[in-house]
């Protein structure tokens, strides 16, 4: 399944919101949504199914010099097993490599199967464990971080951060 992928924007929110507590027990509330249109360095992402413009997920990334962290990627549960996670993190992590970005981290619920493996098919490793990190239910979180390629002249080659030395 393809969707259109394009930036948010304002008129999108009430769908997000939606799709946020429909897929997260501890889900973030507008206003935080609204902060990220504002934000320069944030990439916030919808996935559109024209012709009625359904939203059917979104992802949000952040980044910081070479460094970025995915926030949140959150498929509406109708449109879920189509691989449109993988096309909206594949997006994000295109853009992230666009900005400079050398290395992605991410946190994912240690019960998350469905998500840890689109992580893995993404090239994304466990690095840490953080203790009672989530609230609703409290479960420990699963530190992800996926080095990303850049390319140099006429080859790719693999780039470190800070988390490697």
């Amino acid at each position: 399944m393809t969707a259109l992928l394009r930036p948010a924007t304002e008129n999108d929110l009430n769908q997000v919101v939606r799709i946020e507590r429909l897929c997260f027990a501890d889900p973030w509330t507008e206003e935080s949504f609204r902060r990220l249109l504002a934000g320069l360095p944030a990439i916030f992402l919808v996935a559109v199914f024209p012709p009625q413009q359904t939203i059917a997920g979104y992802v949000v990334a952040f980044s910081v010099g070479e460094d970025a962290e995915v926030l949140n990627v959150a498929v509406e549960p109708d449109f879920r097993g189509k691989g449109l996670a993988g096309q909206m993190l594949d997006a994000a992590l295109i853009e992230l490599g666009g900005r400079g970005v050398r290395t992605a981290f991410l946190e994912v619920r240690e019960s998350n199967r469905a998500a840890l493996a689109l992580y893995a098919s993404r090239g994304f490793t466990e690095i840490g464990r953080r203790q009672r990190y989530y609230r609703r239910p409290v479960e420990d979180a699963l530190v992800l971080r996926k080095v990303l390629e850049v390319t140099e002249g006429d080859g790719k080659k693999s780039q470190s951060s800070f988390a490697d030395r």
